[in-house]
C-alpha cells in the first residue's frame, strides 16, 4: 500500500492556481488509469486503484495547504503507513516551468505544505518537486503561487499532468530516475525543452 497525496487548496476559487499543480497532477493519475470515484474521508479526498500490481491511496487534503499535514497523518495512520510510503506532489519554485525532480526527504525551502507534513510525519518521504517557476522577487512569491496559471502556461501545464499520470507506475514500483527521466523526455517531445538542455536529465 502506498499513499500518493497531492498538495493544494480545496475549492473552485484555488483550482487553477500555481499552488495547486499538485491537486491537478493526482487527478490526472485517477483519469487515466481508471481509479475510482473521489470520496472525502481523512480531512480530505481519497480515490484508489494500482498501478503495476501496487495498491495506491491518491489524497488531496481539503484542509488547506498549510494544515496538509493534519490529513496525511490521519490516511497514515488508518493504513499503517511510514514516511518511506508516502510520496508528495508539490509546486516548486525553484525549478523552471515543467521541470520535474524527485527526492526524499530534504528542506522545506518556505512551502507551508511540506512544513505541515514534516511537522506531522517526519522528513522522510518521497517529494515530486514540479517546476512552476520564480516570479523573480520574494515579495511576490506568495501572490505568485495564489495566482492562476496564464493561458500560456497550460500546455505546459498540461503535458505536464500528462506526462506525470502515464509514468505514476515508475514511481510506485521505485523507479524514480526512469520516471523523471521519462517525464523530461516527454516534454521534451512536445517541444518544451531543447534536446542539448542539460539539467533534464535523470
Amino acid at each position: 500500500m502506498l499513499l500518493f497525496v497531492g498538495l493544494g487548496n480545496p475549492g473552485a476559487k484555488y483550482a487553477r492556481n500555481r499552488h495547486n499543480i499538485g491537486f491537478a497532477v493526482v487527478d490526472e493519475i485517477a483519469r487515466r488509469h481508471g481509479f475510482a470515484p473521489w470520496r472525502r474521508r481523512f480531512q480530505g479526498e481519497t480515490s484508489e486503484g494500482a498501478l503495476d500490481g501496487a495498491r495506491l491511496i491518491l489524497l488531496k487534503p481539503t484542509t488547506y495547504m498549510n494544515e496538509s499535514g493534519r490529513s496525511v497523518q490521519e490516511a497514515a495512520n488508518f493504513f499503517k503507513l511510514g514516511a518511506g510510503d508516502i510520496t508528495v506532489f508539490q509546486d516548486e519554485l525553484e525549478l523552471p516551468p515543467a521541470k520535474v525532480r524527485v527526492k526524499v526527504g530534504g528542506g522545506i525551502a518556505g512551502h507551508n505544505g511540506l512544513r505541515s507534513l514534516t511537522s506531522h510525519i517526519g522528513n522522510d518521504y518521497r517529494r515530486v518537486r514540479l517546476g512552476i517557476g520564480h516570479p523573480g522577487v520574494k515579495e511576490l512569491v506568495h501572490a505568485y503561487v495564489l495566482s492562476d496559471f496564464a493561458k500560456s502556461d497550460m500546455p505546459w501545464v498540461e503535458g505536464l499532468c500528462a506526462a506525470v499520470a502515464d509514468n505514476a507506475a515508475l514511481l510506485a514500483t521505485g523507479h524514480d530516475a526512469s520516471f523523471q527521466n521519462k517525464v523530461h523526455l516527454a516534454l521534451q517531445g512536445k517541444g518544451f525543452f531543447a534536446p542539448r538542455d542539460e539539467d533534464g536529465g535523470a
